[in-house]
C-alpha cells in the first residue's frame, strides 16, 4: 500500500519514535554519570542492571513508567523515571512484577510521582496475582515535598498496606535490600514473605546513625545499627545475607523457580500466527495530521493474528452494517482470542443514509459497543480497546435521538467489565470518548499509547479557541482593548501549553498511561497483558446495574 501519503506517515512517525528513543536514553542515565560511578565505587549494580540480571533473557521485559516524572519536579533537580526502574518480565521462568529503586536519583527518594508508580506496579502484582521482587535501595520519603508524598490515601504509607493486603492475598513478595532501607521504608522488606540483604550495602534501620544520636545520644555505625550481619544474626528480621550482589540476585531466582502453580483464569490460546498484512507498516497507515480520517482495519489487520487462509485477518466483526464509527469483533492475538472494540477513522455511511464523521461515537455505534461488551463478559473474552476519538456526537438530532443515553449504556458496560481490558491509545483520545473507551479511569489492566496519541478534554484548536474567547472577553469586560496581533499571540500562547499537556509524554509523565510503545511492540505488549491477566483465575460475576434501554 505503498503511496507518498504512506511514506510521508512513515517519516513521521519514525521520525517520534527516534525523538522517544533519545527521551529514553537520557533516562536511562537516572542521576546520571557522578551518580552511577559512586554506585560502581560501593559494587553496586544501577537498577537497569539489576533487573537486566535478574530477569530472563530469552523473555520479553515490558518497562513501565519510564516517562514518570519527565520534565517534572525540575526545580529539585527532575527525576528520571520516577526514581524507580520497574517492570513485568520473567524471573526463572516465572512472570512476576519487579521493581527497583534508583539510588543515583536523589539517594533513591520518594516524590509524589515515586508512590504512584509503585503503587501502580503493586497493582499489577494485585490485580493479575503476580509475584512481586522489589530491589530495595532508597533513603525514604523526599523530604522536601513530605507533604504530597506522606498522609494521604494513596501516598506512601499505603505500600505497607498493600504488602499485608497483598500477603493475605497469597501473592509472593520478595525483597532484596541492596543498599538503605530507612525509616518507614523499613517495612516493606519486612512485610514480604522473604528478605535478602547484601552486606556492606544493604540495611534496615527505623532511624539512621545520625537521627539516633540527635534522638537518643547514641553513637552507633550502619552496619552494627542494621546492616545484613545484624539483621540475620541478631534481630532475625532477615532471612538470607550474600557478599556481592548478583549472589543476592540468584537466590531471588531459585526461590521464584521453586514457586507452586495455581489455577488460571482459563482465557482461549491458540497457536499464534502472524498478521495477514505487514506489522511494519502500521508506522505509514496512521496519518500524520490527526485530524485525517483513515480505515481503522487497516491498522486491526497488522495487529491481530492472520487466518489460515493466507492474507486475511482473523478478525470477526460483529454487527458490521450497524454502528461503523465504532468496529467491534472477534480475533485472536499472538494466539489469544480477544474482543477489540476500536474506533473508525474513515467518514462511513449510516444504515440512514447519512454520512457519519469517523471517531466520532453516534448512538447507534455505542448501542453496538456496549452489547459487544457485555457479550465478552459473557464469554470470557478479554477486551482490547484501540483508541482514536474525538468524543460523541453533538447536536439536536443526536440529544433527541437519546446520545447521552447510548452513551451512558456504554460506559456502563465498560464500568462493570470483569474481564481484563487493555487499552493502546493509537491517535485522539478525548473528553467522554476517553472513557467509554475504556481510559485510565475505567481500570484497564494495562494501557499504552503510541507516539502519535494524544489525550485532553478536546482538541488542541477547540480549547484555544474556547480559552481565548474566555480570556478575551474578560478583558474587554475590564475595559482594555485587544489588538488583533495581540489576540493571535495569545491563541498561540494558549495553544502551545495546552498542545504540551496532550502530548503523550505528558500523560506518561503523570501516569495516565503505562508506557509509549512503538507500534509494532503493540501484539507483545497485549499478549503479554493477557499472559499476566490469566495467572489471576478469579473473574467476579458480570452486573451491569441499571441501564436505560
Amino acid at each position: 500500500m505503498m503511496n507518498v501519503e504512506f511514506n510521508r506517515n512513515e517519516d513521521v512517525m519514525k521520525l517520534s519514535l527516534s525523538q522517544l528513543q533519545k527521551h529514553l536514553h537520557q533516562i536511562n542515565q537516572g542521576g546520571g554519570k557522578k551518580a552511577i560511578e559512586k554506585q560502581r565505587e560501593k559494587n553496586k549494580l544501577t537498577p537497569r542492571e539489576r533487573i537486566a540480571y535478574l530477569c530472563d533473557q530469552a523473555k520479553p521485559f515490558i518497562e513501565i513508567g519510564a516517562f514518570a516524572g519527565w520534565e517534572m519536579y525540575e526545580e529539585y533537580g527532575g527525576c528520571p523515571a520516577g526514581g524507580t526502574v520497574a517492570g513485568i518480565g520473567y524471573v526463572s521462568g516465572r512472570q512476576c512484577v519487579i521493581v527497583a529503586n534508583d539510588q543515583t536519583v536523589k539517594a533513591g527518594a520518594w516524590f509524589p510521582i515515586t508512590g504512584k508508580k509503585n503503587l501502580r506496579m503493586q497493582e499489577f502484582s494485585m490485580e493479575n496475582r503476580l509475584p512481586i521482587i522489589y530491589l530495595v535501595d532508597s533513603a525514604g520519603v523526599f523530604l522536601p515535598m513530605q507533604d504530597e508524598i506522606f498522609p494521604d490515601k494513596e501516598h506512601f504509607g499505603r505500600i505497607f498496606r498493600n504488602n499485608a493486603r497483598m500477603s493475605a492475598m497469597g501473592i509472593t513478595q520478595i525483597a532484596a535490600v541492596l543498599g538503605a532501607c530507612v525509616a518507614g521504608g523499613a517495612y516493606l522488606p519486612i512485610m514480604s514473605d522473604e528478605t535478602l540483604m547484601v552486606e556492606g550495602n544493604g540495611s534496615i534501620y527505623l532511624a539512621g546513625p545520625y537521627l539516633v544520636k540527635a534522638a537518643i545520644g547514641e553513637e552507633v555505625d550502619n552496619e552494627t545499627l542494621g546492616g545484613a550481619v545484624t539483621h540475620n544474626e541478631i534481630s532475625g528480621i532477615a532471612d538470607y545475607k550474600f557478599k556481592t550482589e548478583q549472589d543476592c540476585l540468584d537466590q531471588v531466582k531459585n526461590i521464584i523457580g521453586k514457586l507452586g502453580h495455581s489455577k488460571t483464569a482459563g482465557f482461549d490460546r491458540v497457536k499464534s500466527l502472524p498478521p495477514a498484512k505487514n506489522v511494519a507498516e502500521l508506522y505509514g497507515v496512521i496519518p500524520a495530521d490527526s485530524t485525517k480520517p483513515y480505515d481503522m482495519i487497516e491498522v486491526i489487520d497488522r495487529i491481530v493474528d492472520g487466518s489460515m487462509q493466507a492474507g486475511t485477518s482473523s478478525l470477526e466483526q460483529f454487527k458490521a452494517d450497524y454502528g461503523k464509527t465504532i468496529i467491534c469483533g472477534y480475533a485472536r492475538i499472538e494466539g489469544w482470542a480477544v474482543g477489540i472494540v476500536a474506533n473508525q477513522r474513515k467518514i462511513v455511511k449510516s444504515r440512514k443514509g447519512e454520512m457519519q464523521m469517523g471517531g466520532v461515537i453516534y448512538n447507534d455505534s455505542a448501542d453496538k459497543a456496549a452489547r459487544f461488551i457485555m457479550n465478552c463478559n459473557q464469554k470470557k473474552i478479554p477486551l482490547v480497546f484501540l483508541q482514536d476519538v474525538t468524543g460523541f456526537m453533538v447536536g439536536s438530532r443526536s440529544e433527541h435521538a437519546g446520545i447521552i443515553k447510548d452513551g451512558a449504556k456504554m460506559v456502563n458496560a465498560v464500568a462493570n467489565s470483569v474481564v481484563p481490558k487493555i487499552t493502546i491509545v493509537i491517535g485522539n483520545s478525548y473528553g467522554a470518548g476517553n472513557y467509554a473507551m475504556c481510559g485510565k479511569a475505567y481500570d484497564p489492566r494495562f494501557i499504552y499509547a503510541w507516539p502519535s496519541a494524544k489525550i485532553a478534554v478536546m482538541g488542541g484548536d477547540q480549547a484555544a479557541k474556547t480559552l481565548l474567547q474566555i480570556q478575551v472577553s474578560s478583558m474587554k469586560a475590564k475595559g482594555k482593548l485587544v489588538t488583533p496581533a495581540e489576540e493571535q499571540k495569545l491563541l498561540n500562547d494558549i495553544k502551545g501549553k495546552y498542545e504540551k499537556q496532550t502530548s503523550p509524554y505528558y500523560a506518561a509523565a503523570h501516569l495516565w498511561v503505562d508506557a509509549i510503545i512503538d507500534p509494532v511492540e503493540t501484539r507483545t505488549v497485549i499478549s503479554e497483558g493477557i499472559f499476566a491477566a490469566n495467572q489471576n483465575p478469579v473473574i467476579e460475576e458480570f452486573k451491569t446495574g441499571v441501564i436505560q434501554v
